[in-house]
């Protein structure tokens, strides 16, 4: 058997102003390269196509049944999982003790995309978040594809060579990766011959590039791996595939686009590397228990002044009214760098060429043949990420990953706060806020009630991203989660769901604060 067959057996929320391409088919299967599989382990478009807003969310148009609380809990649970991390000797001494996530869709299907993995030939966990957009294709593909490419950047020199030396000789190769993943987190098995050919490119180079005894640098592996992903997804999409079905694949991932928010966590060193309006935000712990939001990230977007400078900056001065139009590149998208969207990198030329000899399922899509507006000096997009380095401190409790339907719901500070008061059990009692609103006494006594009522039930999630995600969706004005608005929210049909909210995606991983200290001093010693 061939050495390749072994190892793969082995609207305001809306990002775009176009319609998205083809739903994604889900192929419920597992890609094994270079995957170490354990023994056992216990559904937004950036595209802007119909005007919608916020404030079109009224009584009249949430008519809708209300949902039992099982029922609810149903919809929210899902798509949840969680991840402890082992224990050696009876002594944890990792400084993750193990994540939470989970998905909640409003596109049908979902577009957004998680991934989670242990390192291991090198050190560390990995985290990330991938936002679709134009489809779920190109955020699928980077959560199949993205851990890989970061994890053979971070392989030594000699490491590198073993594994081409097994690849030429046919043996079995060690994996590089164990995967987290639930099982409704699939890999495409059509592709996968295709996505380890595109690796094993990536890491000959890589070991022309390298030294023996050369230490690679995470930051620098970070940058690499974002950066030759999309490259590969630009370059598959030219050539092509003898395969009609892949041929196909290969250009909805590039046609399509996805953010990404990734973290690599080894021992107390914390990197973030992030292309778009996904976030990071590190949950702190104060003396007096409470706890503050650091962000680990930006968002690249209109609202981000460097943002602007720079894109500006890349583009002659006759661009400079139209490069960003309504706080959209080019006036169509939301973010300001993504994976695939090709239709902001590609020359107009490119684009024809490769449309014309495509398939004939493109041509009846009208995204793909239209060519942005004042579309003169491409590119204009990269998915080259912003990386942030963070020294974890006893004090860091936990970090959240999430994809901008998170945020767009809950303050940074009010996520943070949420996921630690669950994860402590220690309520903080703030003042009754009621946002400006006038209430009577009779209000306000109903209020207090539903507090005392919400800190006797406040651990029916058994999954701090679960919790939080009833939170994002069922908050009412008065920072509460009301029971009716979380279920019309939940009841909502497809055609209406996404007008009031985006797909959530919540990765919170936990840290150990001994294991974190101890680890410190050790390196100060």
């Amino acid at each position: 058997m061939p050495v390749t067959s072994q190892l793969l057996r082995g609207l305001p929320h809306t990002k775009f102003l176009a319609s998205s391409l083809l739903p994604c088919q889900q192929y419920h299967s597992q890609l094994m390269l270079l995957t170490h599989q354990p023994a056992s382990r216990w559904p937004s478009r950036k595209w802007q196509s119909h005007q919608s807003s916020r404030s079109y969310q009224t009584a009249s148009v949430l008519q809708s049944y209300i949902l039992t609380p099982p029922q609810v809990n149903s919809i929210l649970k899902a798509n949840e999982y969680s991840f402890k991390v082992p224990e050696f000797d009876g002594k944890n001494v990792s400084s993750v003790m193990g994540f939470e996530s989970n998905q909640l869709p409003a596109n049908a299907p979902i577009e957004d995309r998680r991934s989670a993995a242990t390192c291991l030939q090198t050190r560390g966990m990995l985290l990330g978040v991938f936002d679709g957009h134009a489809g779920c294709a190109c955020a699928q593909a980077l959560s199949e594809r993205l851990f890989y490419y970061v994890a053979v950047s971070l392989l030594p020199h000699n490491t590198l060579c073993e594994l081409e030396a097994a690849v030429e000789a046919g043996r079995a190769l060690s994996p590089i990766l164990q995967w987290h993943k639930h099982p409704n987190d699939y890999f495409s098995r059509e592709a996968q011959n295709l996505y380890f050919n595109s690796l094993r490119t990536y890491w000959q180079e890589l070991i022309d590039l390298t030294s023996p005894g050369e230490a690679p640098d995470t930051h620098e592996a970070l940058l690499s791996a974002f950066k030759r992903l999309d490259q590969d997804i630009s370059l598959e999409a030219q050539v092509g595939d003898p395969n009609a079905f892949l041929h196909y694949w290969v250009l909805r991932v590039a046609f399509s686009g996805a953010t990404a928010c990734v973290a690599h966590i080894d021992g107390p060193d914390l990197f973030i590397a992030n292309a778009g309006d996904a976030r990071a935000v590190l949950g702190v712990q104060e003396e007096d228990g409470s706890f503050r939001a650091h962000t680990l990230s930006n968002d690249h977007n209109a609202q981000n002044e460097d943002e602007v400078a720079r894109i500006r900056s890349e583009h002659p001065a006759s661009e400079r009214k139209t490069v960003i139009r309504q706080d959209r590149l080019l006036g169509l998208l939301m973010p300001f760098r993504a994976f695939g969207d090709v239709k902001f990198k590609w020359s107009i030329e490119l684009q024809k060429r490769v449309l014309e000899s495509g398939p004939d399922q493109l041509h009846e899509n009208e995204h793909t043949k239209f060519i942005p507006p004042n579309y003169h000096t491409p590119p204009y997009l990269t998915a080259a990420p912003e990386i942030t380095y963070h020294k974890l401190r006893p004090q860091d409790r936990f970090l959240v990953i999430g994809s901008d339907g998170l945020w767009e719901t809950l303050h940074r500070q009010e996520v943070v706060r949420i996921v630690g008061e669950y994860l402590t059990g220690v309520h903080q009692r703030q003042p009754l806020k009621v946002g400006g609103y006038r209430v009577t006494l009779g209000q306000m006594q109903g209020l207090l009630e539903e507090r005392k009522a919400r800190l006797s039930s406040a651990f029916e999630d058994q999954n701090s991203a679960t919790h939080l995600m009833r939170h994002a969706v069922g908050n009412n004005e008065f920072g509460t989660v009301d029971h009716e608005r979380l279920s019309k929210m939940l009841s909502l049909p497809e055609e209406l769901a996404r007008m009031y909210r985006d797909d959530i995606t919540i990765i919170i991983a936990q840290f150990n604060p001994h294991v974190i200290g101890a680890q410190r001093q050790e390196g100060q010693s």
